[in-house]
C-alpha cells in the first residue's frame, strides 16, 4: 500500500486510480520511468513555485513527500497496488471511493484533481448519482468544499494525449486552482 500524503487546506490533492506495484515497492506515487505525471507535472506553470522552493528543474518521484508542504498532496481511489488498474473489482472501487470522499472531507483540500475518467467516474456515483457524464476538466459535482478537477490519466499506456496535451491540463488545474482562491463574489 502506499500512504496517503496529505494534510489540512491543501490547494490540490492529486487523485490516482489505485497504485501499481511498482509505484507501491518504491514507496512514490508514479514511480514508474514510463508514466508522464513528472514530466509533464514539472512542465506546467502549475509546479513553477515548488521547483523554485526546491531549487530543482524538474520534480521527480522522490519529491513526493516534499510537496504536501508546498499545497500539494496524493492519495488513491483505491489503496490495494496492483499490476493494472484493470484489476480492481466494481466493489473495491466502491469501497474506495466512499473512503475517498471522507478522506477529502476531512482533509479540505481546494481542488481533487483526479487522474482519468475511470477512477473520477465510482467517486460521482458516489457524491452525485445522477451527475452529468463525467469529462475532462472541472467538474460539476463537489466533494464538500472541494471542486473537482479531471485532467487525462498520465499512464505511459494512456497513448491518446501528447506529454504537451497533458501538461496543458495542468495547466488548465493552476487556472482552476487560481479561481478557487478568490473570494466569493470576486
Amino acid at each position: 500500500m502506499l500512504p496517503d500524503l496529505l494534510r489540512e487546506s491543501l490547494d490540490v490533492v492529486f487523485v490516482g486510480i489505485n497504485p501499481s506495484l511498482y509505484s507501491a515497492a518504491k514507496g512514490h506515487y508514479f514511480a514508474r520511468h514510463g508514466n508522464r505525471f513528472w514530466p509533464c507535472f514539472s512542465r506546467s506553470v502549475l509546479s513553477r513555485p515548488v521547483r523554485e522552493a526546491l531549487g530543482v528543474e524538474r520534480l521527480e518521484a522522490v519529491h513526493d513527500r516534499f510537496l504536501p508542504e508546498h499545497g500539494f498532496g496524493f492519495t488513491d481511489v483505491v489503496k490495494r497496488a496492483t499490476a493494472r488498474a484493470g484489476d480492481v473489482p466494481p466493489h473495491e472501487f466502491a469501497v474506495g471511493a466512499r473512503e475517498l470522499v471522507a478522506r477529502l472531507q476531512r482533509f479540505r483540500p481546494r481542488l481533487a484533481c483526479f487522474h482519468g475518467v475511470t477512477g473520477y467516474r465510482h467517486v460521482v456515483r458516489h457524491i452525485a448519482p445522477v451527475a452529468d457524464k463525467p469529462t475532462l476538466g472541472l467538474q460539476l459535482a463537489r466533494i464538500g468544499d472541494t471542486r473537482c478537477f479531471v485532467v487525462p490519466n498520465p499512464s505511459g499506456a494512456n497513448a491518446h494525449f501528447t506529454l504537451d496535451d497533458q501538461t496543458q491540463w495542468y495547466d488548465r488545474l493552476a487556472d482552476a486552482l487560481q479561481f478557487a482562491r478568490a473570494p466569493s463574489g470576486a
